[in-house]
């Protein structure tokens, strides 16, 4: 059953979103970015999680210290006197404050121990909208700097190294967030490959964890037995993670080609060679988790039982883009 107050703050968390990328004013921005702060908050309290209120805690001081940072770059923007004060460091400021709320490292640090709190449906919102209006902000202003340089090579390399030794699903796939993070920075470079590639991330996400939701599975140790008993079940998610990596025939290996080449093109070659590198261990880190499920034991049996979990409409269409998404990005958008 939904609660009234959770269907009150999840249409104000959709508005907030859109008042930021409708904004014509840093101010207007901030305002939507607080409102969407204080609307995600109530969402993130679960009376049957003993750790989601701490959860809540921490991501309220997380994003008041961001958005504080972000007021006072804007004030110093508008009434400073760039003879006096360089602009660009009000510009670094202000992108430090927006990765702060991206999570992207190094100010990664409160992600994994926040979503660790949280259950599944709140992890996909923290995963995939929270995201939408501090990278809008981002686009507004967008150069490849050797600022952003830093921040998009920390964050694919940092989170890519990290999520090796987890066993944790939720850590590994925030590790996974933050690592999609840096190419979803690179992306702005171009607009269309950013929508690209957000909806491909969307789409991945809503798969993964709708299915992790359905059957309560928090850890590598439950996901191995838990889907044991449905082949079906299994195989499909295991084709989703292999998607997530980027790998040439599935859904996101046609938007992460397009931000090389044009990375490549704008002669950022040592930028692609080391995102290639830490998505490289990214692939290492999805296939330690999907070879084990498609491997049939002695034991099993390679067929199906008859009380296996029938999927609903809405996930063997989400699948079915997620597998066909390649062809679909190719219709349209060639």
């Amino acid at each position: 059953m939904i609660k009234f107050y959770k269907l009150l703050f999840l249409n104000t968390l959709i508005f907030s979103t859109l008042l930021v990328i409708s904004s014509y004013s840093w101010f207007s921005m901030w305002m939507g970015l607080e409102i969407n702060m204080m609307s995600f908050i109530p969402l993130m309290i679960n009376s049957k999680n003993i750790f989601s209120s701490e959860s809540a805690l921490k991501y309220f001081i997380i994003q008041a210290l961001a958005s504080n940072i972000l007021l006072f770059s804007i004030i110093l923007n508008l009434h400073i006197n760039p003879l006096f004060f360089n602009n660009n460091i009000l510009m670094i400021m202000l992108n430090c404050a927006l990765f702060m709320k991206l999570g992207a490292a190094p100010f990664h640090f409160w992600f994994p121990e926040i979503i660790m709190g949280l259950n599944w449906n709140n992890t996909l919102i923290l995963m995939t909208w929270q995201k939408i209006a501090p990278l809008i902000m981002i686009s507004y202003n967008f150069s490849i700097t050797l600022f952003i340089s830093i921040i998009i090579i920390m964050s694919s390399m940092i989170s890519s190294i990290q999520s090796l030794n987890q066993i944790n699903l939720q850590k590994i796939l925030a590790y996974s967030s933050i690592n999609h993070m840096s190419w979803l920075i690179a992306s702005l470079i171009n607009m269309q490959i950013f929508i690209m590639y957000f909806i491909m991330y969307f789409i991945l996400s809503i798969n993964i964890i709708m299915i992790l939701n359905i059957n309560k599975i928090y850890s590598l140790t439950q996901l191995f037995y838990s889907l044991n008993k449905f082949k079906y079940f299994k195989f499909i998610f295991s084709l989703n993670f292999l998607s997530m990596s980027g790998l040439p025939p599935f859904f996101s290996f046609l938007p992460k080609w397009l931000i090389i080449n044009k990375l490549i093109n704008n002669n950022f070659f040592m930028l692609s060679l080391l995102m290639l590198v830490s998505t490289l261990i990214m692939i290492f880190m999805y296939i330690r988790i999907t070879l084990p499920m498609l491997m049939i034991n002695h034991m099993e049996m390679i067929s199906h039982s008859k009380n296996i979990f029938k999927l609903n409409l809405f996930i063997y269409l989400t699948n079915m883009i997620s597998f066909m998404g390649l062809m679909i990005f190719l219709i349209l958008f060639f």
